[in-house]
């Protein structure tokens, strides 16, 4: 048995995140730092990509708290407040907190591929996609 101070680092390289994790359509998300793949026991870490003009369906993530950095476009994270819809819209280097169980959705509106980093306060990939919102990619020129 390793003591605490003696366990090995995990690399994980980018090539090697896996899909087979928590999906909801209209987004792909990768699997990096979690308990199947590094024995995270609080943690879960990966990417979500949304194609150009793709919005994700309705979800949240359960009791896991989530981080999110904008590594490239501009994706606009959906929520809605006071019964009034909310769009956070985003720019690479911005975070983005989602407490937990907020239903929310990711749009990304525009011609180019939105990658983000996610990390949770599991090490589970918590997804629990939500009934209406079903994903769509909207009509060339939108």
């Amino acid at each position: 048995m390793t003591d605490p101070w003696h366990q090995p680092l995990r690399h994980v390289r980018a090539g090697a995140l896996s899909v087979d994790t928590g999906q909801t359509g209209g987004m792909s998300r990768r699997e990096a730092v979690s308990a199947r793949t590094v024995g995270s026991q609080r943690l879960w870490m990966g990417q979500t990509h949304v194609a150009p003009h793709t919005h994700s369906g309705d979800h949240h993530h359960g009791d896991s708290e989530t981080s999110i950095y904008v590594a490239v476009g501009h994706p606009v994270f959906v929520f809605a407040r006071d019964g009034e819809e909310v769009r956070l819209e985003t720019s690479p280097g911005d975070y983005v907190f989602v407490p937990p169980f907020v239903p929310h959705r990711e749009e990304n509106p525009t011609g180019e591929e939105a990658v983000v980093v996610i990390a949770r306060s599991s090490q589970d990939a918590i997804v629990v996609n939500l009934p209406g919102l079903t994903p769509v990619e909207p009509p060339a020129g939108d």
